[in-house]
């Protein structure tokens, strides 16, 4: 019986020097991924400096020394093995070699994107006009494809494109698949109660 119970819980843990890294751009539902991984059972690594707000009232989830990937630092990369960490789309290329990198990334609606991330700057007290949206919408398309181009490239990269507002709409068949690109041991049922519809604002459309 001992050694049954052993066996299930060596195959509840990820790989060895496997990284899950939850991504996309600012505002595209990050935040929502890494809380519903915390409640399907994987441990996640953040420091919870950033509190939450308005814009995100549950938490951000973050990581503080991710930001500075693209300065070098990596040393904490031990630290996140057998972990979820968000990193933004734009750090994804720093991430060193040695691990094997999980990609959740995150797609949504670019008009909620631009509508969420012009609403936070306006509560920082920032201008929100500097860039049109045309103007962002078209360098974030561009930003997008160039990062998913060079991930698929990568020997040491497995990726996961998750639509952000069809798993709003529907998340059990998103959650499944989330659960599966990870190994299958997640609580799939405590991942699907996270979604909040509250908590969906900045609609297309609206």
């Amino acid at each position: 019986m001992l050694k049954k119970l052993l066996k299930s819980s060596e195959a509840k843990r990820l790989p060895p020097r496997t990284v899950v890294i939850v991504s996309g751009l600012p505002r595209s539902g990050t935040s929502m991924v890494m809380r519903m991984l915390e409640a399907g059972g994987l441990s996640i690594l953040t420091d919870n400096l950033r509190a939450p707000d308005e814009d995100n009232p549950r938490g951000y989830y973050e990581f503080e020394r991710v930001k500075k990937l693209n300065k070098g630092d990596t040393a904490w990369l031990p630290e996140a093995e057998g972990k979820a960490v968000k990193v933004i789309s734009a750090l994804l290329e720093y991430l060193p070699s040695g691990y094997n990198y999980r990609v959740l990334f995150m797609h949504r609606n670019m008009k909620e994107v631009l509508a969420s991330q012009r609403k936070m700057l306006v509560r920082r007290g920032e201008n929100p006009d500097k860039t049109s949206d045309e103007e962002l919408m078209a360098l974030f398309s561009k930003h997008t494809r160039h990062v998913l181009a060079w991930v698929r490239r990568q020997p040491n990269f497995s990726l996961l494109e998750v639509p952000y507002n069809d798993m709003l709409s529907d998340p059990a068949p998103y959650v499944h698949q989330v659960n599966a690109f990870l190994g299958g041991f997640l609580d799939e049922a405590a991942m699907v109660g996270v979604v909040d519809l509250s908590l969906y604002r900045n609609r297309a459309g609206e």
